[in-house]
C-alpha cells in the first residue's frame, strides 16, 4: 500500500520536475537582452523559495472536488460524477422527471457525501384505496399502506387498520395493481373517573372496550351504558369511582422506531419509510388526603387513548470496498470490518482531503502548510491541533496514511473502537 501511495506522490512531482528541466534547458541557451536574464533569474529564485516554503516536499495537485454517484432509476444503474451538494439538486441538474407518488431514497435534502453514494427513484405504480364504500384511485411508489394513503392525502387514525391486498378480480373490486383497505375504528367519547377524553376502538360492545383498553375496574367502579351495551359511534361511556378522589394526567407515548438494513442505500444513509406518530395514555391516580391535603397518591391504572404509529426507517448497508479510501485505510492498519465507519467520520470531518485546514470549503487544495494554532482542526480526521499526529509520523502533515494511524488510535483509545464512535458522531455530529 506504501508503494502504491509514494507511486501517487512521485505522479504529482513529475509536474513539478518538468517546470524545473525547461528552466534548466533554457538557461542553457544565449541570453539575447538583460531584461530577458532578469526575469529567468528570478523565476528561478521563486522556485528555489517555494521548494524551502514547503520543507522540500511535492504539490499535490488539487483534487477534482466532484462526487461519484451511484444512481438506481427506470431499471437502468448509471454512475455519475456530480458536483450536486445534496440528492435534490443532483435530480435537478440531470432534469430526471419526477411524477406525483415517485420515491426518492435518501431524500432530496440529502446531503451527498462521499464516492459512491447511493441514490434510488422509486417509480409510482396504481394503488386503489379502499375506505368502505369510497375508492381512491392514485400512484404511489410508498413503502407502507400508511405512507401510500398520507401520500394520497387521505386521513387515517393510529387506530384505524390498513392492509395492502392484491386485486384479484379487476372486474368486482374495480381496480389494478394493488389495494390499501381501511379498517375504521369507531370514534367513541369515554369519561374516565371525571376526565373526558376522545378515543377510537374496534370493540363491539363496552366490554369489549374495557378488555380492549386494559381498564381495571376497582370493587367500587361502576361503568355506564352496561358492558353488554354495542357501541357505535360517538357513544358516551362513563367510569365512576365513588367516594375516592381521583386525578388524571395525560402522558404522550413515544412513536417506537423499527429500523430496516438495506442494502440499496449507501451506509449511513437512511431513508424515512413510514412517519410515526406519538401516542397519548391516561394515568389515573387515586388522590390521599389528610385534612383535606394531599400527602401521597397511588397509580390505579394506565388507559391508552391514542395508539402510537411506528416510524420505519431503512438504513444504508452498503459500502464500496473497492476503492482509493479502502486501500489507504488497509495500509493504516484499520479492520476491514470498520472501513464503513471510518469512511462515514472521514467524509464527513474533511471530504477525504488530507490538507483541509478546519473551516476551509470547496475543492481540496494542493499542500499548503499545516496550522500551528492549537484551536485549528486539520487533516482527514480534524484532529485538533493537527500536530497531535506527530506522534505517528513526522510526515503527518502530507501522508495521508499517517494520518489514519493517528485517527485509528484515537478512535480506539477514546471511543474503543471505529463502530463506537461512529455513533457518538451520529447522536453529537463531532467525535
Amino acid at each position: 500500500m506504501q508503494k502504491k501511495f509514494d507511486q501517487i506522490k512521485e505522479r504529482y512531482q513529475t509536474s513539478d520536475n518538468k517546470h524545473v528541466r525547461r528552466i534548466r534547458k533554457l538557461g542553457k541557451k544565449p541570453l539575447f537582452t538583460i531584461p530577458f536574464a532578469t526575469f529567468m533569474v528570478l523565476l528561478v529564485l521563486v522556485v528555489v523559495g517555494l521548494m524551502f516554503s514547503t520543507g522540500g516536499k511535492p504539490q499535490n495537485i488539487a483534487i477534482n472536488d466532484s462526487t461519484v454517484v451511484v444512481l438506481n432509476y427506470d431499471k437502468q444503474e448509471r454512475t455519475i460524477p456530480t458536483r450536486a451538494k445534496t440528492v435534490g439538486e443532483l435530480i435537478d441538474k440531470l432534469d430526471i422527471k419526477l411524477h406525483p407518488g415517485d420515491v426518492v431514497e435518501p431524500s432530496r435534502g440529502t446531503e451527498i457525501i462521499g464516492d459512491n453514494f447511493r441514490v434510488n427513484i422509486y417509480r409510482a405504480v396504481p394503488v386503489t384505496i379502499v375506505d368502505g364504500d369510497k375508492k381512491t384511485f392514485t400512484y404511489s411508489a410508498a413503502a407502507t399502506p400508511r405512507s401510500i394513503v398520507k401520500q394520497a392525502g387521505v386521513n387515517v387514525f393510529p387506530e384505524d387498520r390498513l392492509n395492502l391486498l392484491p386485486t384479484e378480480n379487476f372486474l368486482s373490486e374495480s381496480s389494478i395493481g394493488e389495494r390499501v383497505v381501511i379498517d375504521r375504528a369507531t370514534p367513541i367519547n369515554v369519561n374516565l373517573y371525571g376526565t373526558q377524553v376522545a378515543m377510537r376502538t374496534h370493540a363491539k360492545t363496552v366490554g369489549e372496550l374495557i378488555k380492549e383498553k386494559k381498564i381495571k375496574l376497582g370493587k367500587e367502579d361502576t361503568v355506564q351504558p352496561v358492558k353488554d351495551t354495542p357501541i357505535g359511534p360517538n357513544t358516551q361511556i362513563f367510569l365512576v369511582r365513588k367516594g375516592t378522589q381521583i386525578q388524571t394526567v395525560e402522558e404522550t407515548i413515544p412513536a417506537p422506531v423499527e429500523e430496516i438494513e438495506d442494502d440499496s442505500l449507501s451506509f449511513g444513509a437512511t431513508a424515512v419509510r413510514q412517519q410515526g406518530a406519538d401516542g397519548k395514555r391516561l394515568v389515573t391516580y387515586q388522590v390521599n388526603l389528610q385534612n383535606g391535603q394531599e400527602i401521597g397518591r397511588t397509580k390505579i391504572q394506565e388507559v391508552v387513548s391514542q395508539e402510537p404509529v411506528k416510524q420505519v426507517v431503512a438504513k444504508g448497508t452498503h459500502f464500496d470496498i473497492n476503492s482509493d479510501k479502502t486501500a489507504l485505510m488497509t495500509a493504516a492498519g484499520i479492520p476491514k470490518s470498520q472501513f464503513a465507519y471510518a469512511d462515514y467520520i472521514i467524509s464527513r470531518e474533511s471530504g477525504w482531503c488530507y490538507t483541509k485546514w478546519q473551516g476551509e470549503a470547496g475543492s481540496c487544495r494542493p499542500y499548503h502548510g499545516a496550522p500551528s494554532s492549537s484551536g485549528t482542526g486539520y487533516g482527514l480526521c480534524q484532529a485538533t491541533p493537527g500536530y497531535k499526529m506527530s506522534s505517528s509520523g513526522s510526515d503527518w502533515a502530507s501522508n495521508p496514511i499517517t494520518q489514519l494511524k493517528w485517527c485509528s488510535g484515537y478512535a480506539n483509545s477514546r471511543y474503543g473502537s471505529w463502530a463506537a464512535a461512529y455513533n457518538h458522531w451520529l447522536s453529537h455530529h463531532n467525535w
